[in-house]
């Protein structure tokens, strides 16, 4: 019975971390970085406002991690899922807006097992509301 037992659990740890997605491959993570990652703000009006939630920027994390990010909107707005946009900023940049989809809402970003490789990762948040509204931000990954 103790056998059975064991292997069950062996089974659900794998099943576990089968059900993590990947955000970011290794090939994409050894390539170049981008050499400026100026972001592109807009002063005079008051856009969207994106917050890395989890894992906190500073933070070393370990893989699979919870991508959490939050969207503020202002002034009555609303935030438009449809246009969200990720890049991951690399010397050619990679669109990771379409892996992403489904864990995007009008809230923001919440994907609970995101495979990343080791290392530092830069990615580029583009959103805009129903104003018209614009904002980017940036978010840190460090992951051992």
């Amino acid at each position: 019975m103790r056998i059975i037992v064991m292997t069950c659990s062996a089974l659900l740890l794998v099943e576990a971390h089968a059900s993590a997605e990947v955000l970011i491959t290794p090939s994409e993570a050894a390539q170049p970085p981008v050499s400026d990652a100026r972001l592109d703000r807009r002063g005079v009006t008051r856009g969207p406002s994106i917050n890395q939630i989890s894992p906190s920027p500073k933070a070393t994390v370990h893989s699979p991690l919870e991508l959490k990010i939050k969207f503020i909107a202002h002034n009555n707005a609303n935030i438009d899922p449809a246009a969200v946009k990720v890049i991951y900023e690399k010397e050619t940049p990679i669109d990771l807006t379409e892996r992403l989809r489904k864990y995007v809402s009008s809230d923001g970003i919440d994907m609970p097992d995101a495979e990343v490789p080791p290392g530092t990762h830069l990615l580029r948040v583009e959103v805009r509301d129903s104003l018209d509204r614009k904002s980017v931000g940036e978010v840190n990954l460090l992951v051992q």
